[in-house]
């Protein structure tokens, strides 16, 4: 069978900018242009502001794979990493630099939240202007109309405009259009991360259903372990433009990638790329980062005794009392483990937030956590209004490592069965 999908030495090259030099005050320029008015004055900024350089960047480099009709693909990797820039170049939105791609079929594409919407017009006009930019007939979106009304649960506000919907209703909708299309590939980049967990649980589901049921192919990207290994049977590992893993076994991908950061400070800490990509209303982090006794930054293996605190830093822009800032924890193979916000506890121990520059900390469990590499996970919203970071998003997040201090017994010196390692009393019955 011919793959639907080929893709040969694909590569995508960028442009960077970079100006070495002093700053240059506006009347220093109009004083310039008058003693040398013939001069071309962007050569004469240049000269004075310093020195302007190009340089070539490879957001993607020779990326070579083919996709049989009916696979669902997961797609991980790091923040930047080139997964976006694969998906864009599929879709056709921005050219390779290099390369060919050969796909075959109706393709549909959710890479970003709302992209074909108007926010004038009402649900019911976008779900047909949607679908006409999407490519199906006039009667095909008739036909699917309740349907994808249905799916997207915004019957309520069926005649609203889109600009007054939240960005889950956005995803719902688009979501629900992209999936009635009935297209033959269906390329789905993260915003299902957006919707609330419920939402999310339905899409997959939904995606499972079209691919075991009609045949369809997807290629999926996530920063959810956990999904990517529930509904791919394969997966593709990209890391700094290249792929470094192609394998049907998702779980081995899964944890080269999650083990890829242990021991490194990259792992450990993040800190805001300053692109307003993690910039919200309410508040913007700034950084994450886990630290030891002494208030030092983790950059190795920590001992399951320790004492670890997670420290969240970040500027407040609004006061909400509904308002929750916290992380959940996962396992190396996307197993949730918990939750935690600031908000734990009875309200007279919660931190105070005000408006400004923040710093949060909170301790993990001391006695806990097995052997193995954990994912920390940003997450909060409004409590029981809106998800501001929903779990299992594209959100700012580090890794850590335990290995260690199991257990003051001398029977348990290694790794011990199971995901969680607590140390617990027991005593004979008087």
């Amino acid at each position: 069978m011919e793959p639907i999908i080929k893709v040969k030495e694909v590569g995508k090259k960028y442009n960077i900018r970079h100006f070495q030099g002093g700053y240059i005050a506006l009347r220093d320029v109009l004083a310039d242009i008058i003693k040398s008015p013939f001069r071309f004055l962007k050569k004469k900024v240049k000269e004075v502001t310093g020195i302007d350089t190009k340089e070539d960047f490879w957001a993607l480099r020779g990326a070579s794979f083919e996709v049989k009709r009916g696979e669902i693909v997961g797609i991980i990797g790091r923040n930047g990493a080139g997964k976006s820039t694969l998906l864009k170049i599929l879709t056709g939105i921005t050219p390779p630099t290099t390369g060919e791609i050969v796909m075959h079929g109706r393709v549909a594409s959710l890479l970003e939240v709302g992209t074909g919407f108007h926010p004038e017009l009402s649900g019911r006009e976008n779900i047909f202007l949607n679908g006409a930019i999407l490519g199906m007939k006039k009667s095909e979106i008739a036909k699917n109309f309740d349907s994808i009304v249905e799916f997207a649960e915004i019957e309520t506000f069926l005649d609203t405009p889109v600009k007054y919907y939240s960005s889950g209703m956005y995803v719902r909708l688009a979501f629900s259009v992209a999936a009635h299309m009935e297209p033959d590939i269906l390329l789905v980049d993260e915003v299902l991360a957006v919707g609330d967990a419920e939402f999310q649980k339905k899409c997959l589901g939904k995606m499972e259903e079209v691919t075991k049921k009609q045949g369809r192919t997807i290629l999926f990207v996530s920063h959810n372990m956990a999904a990517i290994e529930r509904i791919c049977n394969r997966c593709i590992l990209i890391e700094k433009g290249q792929i470094k893993k192609d394998s049907a076994d998702v779980r081995s991908v899964i944890k080269g990638y999650i083990k890829g950061s242990e021991g490194t400070t990259e792992g450990y800490i993040w800190s805001n790329p300053n692109n307003g990509r993690f910039e919200n209303e309410w508040w913007k982090p700034l950084s994450i980062y886990a630290t030891d006794t002494t208030d030092k930054l983790c950059d190795g293996p920590i001992r399951n005794d320790s004492r670890v605190e997670l420290v969240i830093k970040g500027e407040l822009r609004s006061i909400d009392p509904a308002l929750t800032i916290g992380y959940a924890l996962y396992s190396d193979d996307g197993t949730l483990l918990y939750w935690s916000f600031q908000t734990d506890g009875p309200e007279k121990n919660w931190p105070r937030l005000e408006k400004g520059p923040f710093t949060i900390k909170s301790e993990i469990p001391r006695r806990l956590l097995n052997e193995g590499v954990y994912r920390i996970e940003l997450i909060g919203g409004l409590n029981d209004r809106t998800w501001l970071f929903s779990p299992g998003g594209n959100n700012p997040n580090i890794n850590i490592s335990i290995k260690g201090g199991l257990s003051d017994s001398p029977y348990w010196t290694r790794k011990r069965p199971g995901i969680l390692a607590p140390e617990l009393p027991w005593k004979n019955e008087k």
